[in-house]
């Protein structure tokens, strides 16, 4: 890492120009490092929070399916059928939710392994682009994960605008979006797996007959 590099990352530029001197205290420069680890926090934040509605919903899983067994078990077609759309639909959300929590699990990873300015617009680009997808899909099962993962959106396109500016590096769109892709992807592969082996099959002939419906 050249020195140039070091201090931005590390700490504050050094220097007594005056022009510096005066730009430091009306908007003092902050190393990126430690708003990189904050963003990282933040992220490692949000995965807790998935983590805590993935069990309530794991939780209500286990309670309809109950009630579904012994609805199934004493022919009661309709509230089988009730039971059954209900438990399809949570297990929708749960996938939503697991989808969600990988991806977040791999753009903090990325975060972390972070390691000169120069990787910073390469690392970042596609994490932009997953925390949108994720924030997207999360809207209607977690209100209010939306507003908290724009802010850290937000907080990360700063990052990679300043970066790029210090670095004098551009982006490869193609790139960014390909890798992007490819992390929503593997999440979701990881995700349908388990929530497969998380829930039991529903009996067949109800609605929502297995648990893996798809999104």
């Amino acid at each position: 890492m050249s020195e140039r590099f070091a201090k931005k990352w590390e700490a504050k530029p050094e220097g007594n120009n005056l022009v510096n001197s005066l730009k430091e205290v009306v908007q003092p420069a902050q190393p990126l490092k430690p708003r990189l680890d904050f963003a990282a926090r933040q992220l490692d934040l949000q995965i807790n929070k998935l983590d805590q509605a993935n069990e309530r919903f794991t939780q209500k899983d286990k309670a309809l399916f109950t009630k579904l067994v012994a609805a199934y078990t004493e022919h009661d077609q309709a509230h089988a059928n009730i039971y059954a759309t209900e438990l399809a639909e949570i297990r929708k959300m749960s996938r939503i939710i697991m989808n969600a929590r990988l991806a977040l699990d791999q753009i903090s990873l990325r975060i972390k392994t972070v390691s000169e300015l120069g990787d910073v617009c390469s690392m970042l680009g596609p994490c932009i682009g997953v925390l949108r997808s994720v924030r997207n899909g999360l809207g209607g099962v977690l209100p209010e994960a939306e507003g908290e993962l724009n802010d850290i959106g937000n907080m990360l396109s700063g990052l990679m605008f300043e970066a790029g500016t210090t670095s004098g590096m551009s982006l490869n769109f193609d790139n960014v979006n390909e890798d992007a892709a490819k992390i929503l992807s593997e999440a979701a592969t990881v995700a349908e797996q388990r929530v497969s082996a998380n829930f039991p099959d529903l009996p067949p002939g109800l609605s929502g007959t297995s648990n893996k419906t798809s999104t």
